[in-house]
């Protein structure tokens, strides 16, 4: 009988390109040992945020001028497909619906989503919706204004969830599959001053797992579409980091693991990973540990997809660190030496198709 054909990966770097041309990086990643070995760098300016659409055959970027779709080889390579402005200031986040029909970009800076088409190959088409939030938040020298941190859909790909780290909520908007616009359908309201980041659902798509920045938590909800209105409703309430965490600490990635068993969390300031068990009839989390990632600001992380290694990229620090993650034993060991990565922003394991 012949040998199983092993599974290929490779890894997707993102950062700050400031000095440099290329801001968005290719790597051969090792299953086997959770290591990464450099094939490629592309030249692209600033991109923020990259996200790999649903089918796994297109990669989309943020960028100074907007946005930028690629078409992902056989092997995992790169190849340009297009741009499209977005009317705003650079996005932070980008995402698409579950059929990819449609991409989405968060805009920290002026509190702005955009909706875009997408072209039955992938590239980008034009803008749908733009919708620009409003108000005052409650502290005056950071939380002034709107900023959306992360745009996701729910899992049954009804509603648009839109964190907003300056107004402390996240605001949910029900799309329209023919038009791409958004009619807001229920907003979610968090703790004063704790600034929800990031969203991301449970496989089966009856959880949602808000991370917040400024008070070092995630927010646990049960959610259901009930005769088209979003109901979400919080369940859990759980710490990000240790009770002697470093003061100036921000919650920042959230991932749930391939097999929706665990959810793990980096914690900037604090420079630790915690790694959570995830209990997939009542979507509680119960916290394993919290442990040092050797970098500075763990902007993004990666679990492979057996949960036995970890990959953070560290923003100040200007690297990518390597670890081995024991669930059982509730450790993590680093993996080797650093990676350089000038000012990472978000990282990615990919399995090609």
């Amino acid at each position: 009988m012949a040998p199983r054909k092993k599974d290929k990966y490779v890894v997707y770097a993102a950062g700050y390109t400031r000095d440099e041309t290329h801001g968005l990086r290719i790597y051969d990643y090792d299953s086997e040992k959770g290591r990464i070995s450099f094939r490629e760098k592309i030249e692209i300016s600033n991109p923020s945020y990259i996200s790999v659409s649903h089918n796994g055959k297109l990669l989309y970027s943020i960028t100074d001028d907007g946005v930028h779709a690629y078409r992902i080889g056989e092997d995992g390579s790169l190849s340009y497909l297009n741009r499209s402005g977005i009317h705003g200031m650079r996005g932070c986040y980008i995402s698409t619906d579950y059929e990819d029909k449609f991409l989405f970009v968060a805009g920290y800076h002026d509190g702005k989503v955009t909706v875009l088409s997408l072209k039955p190959d992938g590239s980008i088409n034009k803008i749908c919706e733009e919708i620009y939030h409003k108000g005052f938040g409650s502290v005056g020298e950071r939380n002034f204004m709107p900023h959306i941190d992360c745009v996701k859909m729910t899992r049954d790909n009804k509603y648009l969830c839109a964190t907003d780290v300056g107004m402390d909520h996240v605001r949910v908007y029900k799309l329209d599959h023919k038009s791409g616009k958004l009619t807001l359908a229920d907003i979610i309201r968090s703790e004063i001053d704790s600034a929800p980041h990031q969203i991301k659902f449970s496989l089966d798509g009856k959880f949602a797992y808000v991370i917040h920045e400024m008070k070092n938590i995630i927010d646990v909800y049960s959610y259901a579409d009930d005769n088209g209105t979003p109901n979400f409703e919080k369940i859990q309430t759980v710490s990000t980091v240790n009770d002697y965490h470093a003061g100036n600490s921000a919650a920042y990635a959230i991932q749930i693991s391939t097999d929706g068993k665990h959810v793990f969390c980096s914690n900037a300031g604090d420079n630790s990973v915690s790694a959570f068990d995830r209990d997939e009839k009542t979507g509680m989390l119960t916290r394993l540990f919290t442990l040092p990632i050797s970098g500075d600001f763990p902007k993004d992380i990666a679990v492979s997809d057996d949960d036995r290694f970890l990959l953070s990229i560290n923003n100040e620090s200007s690297t990518i660190s390597f670890f081995r993650i024991d669930l059982k034993a509730k450790t993590l060991v680093m993996n080797g030496p650093m990676e350089k990565f000038h000012s990472g922003n978000c990282i990615i394991i990919h399995k090609v198709v």
